[in-house]
């Protein structure tokens, strides 16, 4: 299904588009990044928050990292409660996801992940591989909002694409 050089290349794609997102979203007001904007997390930095909030949980459970601030997915909006705060925590976020693929073991891959999940208030088991592939697919989802949020507002997130990805 997928290898640790799928994880590796998408774990790049997620800081690159991390940053360009960061960076456009810094160039608005407060207001404007916390204005509700009808997306399913509400405004910018709320679906931004939860995104962070997405990447702590599962890297809790893929990697044994430190949990969120907030303990259910209704919290995770106000899993910062500053920008300053947000952009330190984001970009350690997507060095702790780097280190995590460059040390990814393939074995890893082909195990089985079992965790009570409080948003579906039950114990899930699934295989690594698709928890891996819903990880990134999770990230592009979110960010995708966010990138249609920032236009909207006027921000200038970079291309999405992964062909242009840098090397």
């Amino acid at each position: 299904m997928i290898d640790v050089e799928y994880v590796r290349m998408m774990a790049r794609y997620s800081a690159w588009q991390n940053a360009s997102l960061t960076n456009a979203a810094e160039t608005l007001e407060d207001a404007d990044r916390c204005k509700d904007r009808g997306a399913f997390f509400g405004s910018i930095q709320g679906t931004m928050n939860h995104l962070l909030w997405g990447d702590r949980i599962w890297m809790h459970r893929f990697a044994g990292t430190a949990k969120p601030n907030k303990e259910f997915i209704q919290e995770s909006i106000g899993e910062t409660d500053n920008w300053a705060k947000y952009r330190s925590a984001r970009e350690e976020m997507d060095i702790v996801v780097s280190s995590w693929s460059l040390q990814l073991d393939p074995t890893w891959l082909a195990g089985e992940l079992t965790w009570f999940s409080t948003a579906a208030n039950r114990t899930i088991c699934k295989p690594k591989q698709v928890l891996a592939v819903h990880f990134f697919n999770h990230g592009t989802h979110h960010r995708g909002q966010i990138h249609a949020m920032l236009t909207s507002a006027g921000g200038m997130p970079m291309d999405t694409d992964i062909p242009l990805l840098p090397d």
